[in-house]
């Protein structure tokens, strides 16, 4: 319509006659009606309908006006009809809204409607942005936005291929990827889907207290890139500042370099070429690989590990059953007490209330059933970690640049600090490599200089001063490693675990 009279203004003083099929088809609001008639009217249109003949007699505006009417009637009597209907599927689990970004919609196998199935090329990375938010691989909903403007197979909603910054905060605050469903205008709650998740509720209560900035993390720059992986990890040896990295332009190609811009350093401007830089950080990663006769010892500590964890899990799962029966309690003493409240502030802060507790009461639930792993969780779990143990540098060398930070953050409980020298200083590892460390930073050395008794003599064995620091030096670093294993576990390590002599 809004068309239609745009012509009628550019073609002044031509005699147009606009027709209509039905007069249903002119107008479905009985305002809106008459106020299209005097635009058409003072624009010197002419309406015609082949259904109804227009009248200017009383009788033929009273006539036109009760059938206008009467097509509002029919248009909101549909209305009404069509939102009971998707009210009621709501409320037995059903999404009927378009489906989201991750799912397509199929024909449910019982009948009666359809229904949300994942998507088997979208899901796997909707459901990557929203567990790397959760968990802090990123930091920031730019770096979820990069992430999926990255991938050529989303969506993108804007011309020039990338997303609008309010594209990401309804992604990561749409319920329906936890299996959850709500309409909250027609005033359905919370409540379980007919259809799976794509991430646990759990996992998306977290998100909303990202997005709450109730555990916010450093967002990383926008600027990094595959061309610079240590930008930002590695800082300056003088200044203790991160150092920032950029490609300067020489004669006859441009040269990369790292380099420390804090006003006041003594190393502030000056360049360190980046192959330098790292090829220095591949020698400590590299060097980080431990001997292969270790693993053997590290996989029984897992396993033992993984034993008191899994006894654990089980009172967990107890104390939540516990928790859960608390939470229903609560409920129905808050429902009694909205009985007998007569002040609608009340009746609204108990109503709150409850809602609080119905959303606790789901994640209460979920991790009820996901407390205790499945079987066959320990050798995945014990493959993976030993996999990344013995190959981080391979892992970080062949990984693209989000995995490479993974590694840097997995590996290193400190940035690393550069020094003027070209040198860097003493890593601060993580909790496996540094005890790890710890067990292998014996070395095999010469047989010591003294007296040394035949296995058969009577006379006590004699050792060395060296001898005797070196094997107590190895006794307290796999006891400091078994004493750290304990106080993540709860529990004392098994006596079955025999390290050797």
């Amino acid at each position: 319509m809004v068309a239609l009279l745009s012509y009628l203004d550019a073609q002044k003083g031509k005699p147009y006659v606009v027709i209509f099929d039905d007069l249903k088809r002119f107008a479905r609001d009985t305002e809106f009606h008459l106020k299209l008639r005097r635009e058409f009217s003072r624009r010197g249109a002419k309406i015609e309908c082949l259904n109804f003949r227009f009248e200017d007699t009383p009788e033929g505006k009273f006539i036109e006006t009760v059938i206008a009417a009467q097509g509002e009637l029919e248009r909101e009597q549909n209305r009404r009809q069509v939102v009971q209907k998707m009210q009621a599927r709501v409320e037995g689990g059903f999404w009927v809204f378009r489906a989201p970004v991750g799912y397509r919609y199929v024909n449910a196998p019982s009948g009666g409607g359809k229904i949300l199935v994942p998507d088997d090329v979208l899901a796997p990375v909707v459901r990557e942005a929203l567990e790397g938010f959760a968990t802090g691989h990123f930091a920031s909903q730019a770096e979820v936005q990069r992430f999926l403007e990255r991938n050529p197979h989303f969506p993108k909603d804007r011309k020039d291929g990338t997303l609008r910054p309010m594209t990401v905060t309804r992604l990561l605050k749409k319920v329906v990827y936890a299996g959850y469903v709500e309409a909250p205008k027609w005033g359905v709650s919370l409540r379980k889907g007919q259809h799976e998740g794509l991430i646990s509720f759990e996992t998306f209560e977290r998100i909303q207290d990202n997005l709450e900035g109730r555990k916010r993390l450093p967002a990383a720059r926008k600027d990094f890139n595959e061309d610079f992986p240590l930008r930002g990890f590695v800082q300056c040896g003088c200044c203790g500042n991160a150092m920032t990295a950029a490609w300067s332009k020489g004669c006859r190609k441009h040269y990369a370099y790292y380099r420390c811009e804090t006003r006041g350093c003594e190393a502030k401007s000056k360049s360190v070429p980046r192959a330098k830089m790292e090829s220095a950080f591949e020698e400590i990663m590299e060097g980080l690989q431990p001997a292969r006769g270790l693993f053997d010892l590290a996989k029984a500590m897992l396993r033992d590990a993984w034993d008191m964890r899994l006894a654990i899990s089980h009172g967990e799962r107890d104390e939540l059953q516990k928790q859960l029966k608390e939470v229903d309690r609560q409920i129905g003493s808050l429902l009694d007490r909205i009985v007998d409240a007569t002040s609608a502030s009340v009746v609204s802060a108990y109503e709150a209330r409850i809602e609080k507790l119905e959303r606790q009461k789901l994640v209460l639930a979920e991790r009820v059933e996901t407390t205790v792993p499945p079987k066959g969780r320990l050798e995945d779990c014990i493959e993976l970690a030993l996999n990344f143990l013995a190959s981080p540098w391979n892992i970080y060398k062949n990984g693209d640049f989000a995995m490479r930070q993974t590694v840097l953050r997995l590996v290193f409980s400190e940035p690393l600090k550069y020094g003027q020298n070209g040198v860097y200083g003493t890593p601060e590892l993580s909790f496996p490599f540094k005890y790890l460390a710890g067990i292998l930073g014996s070395k095999s050395e010469m047989v010591p200089q003294g007296r040394i008794e035949l296995p058969t003599s009577p006379l006590p064995r004699v050792r060395s001063t060296t001898e005797l620091l070196r094997r107590r030096s190895r006794g307290r670093s796999i006891r400091r490693f078994a004493q750290a294993l304990q106080a993540q576990t709860g529990r004392p390590l098994s006596r079955a675990v025999n390290p050797g002599p």
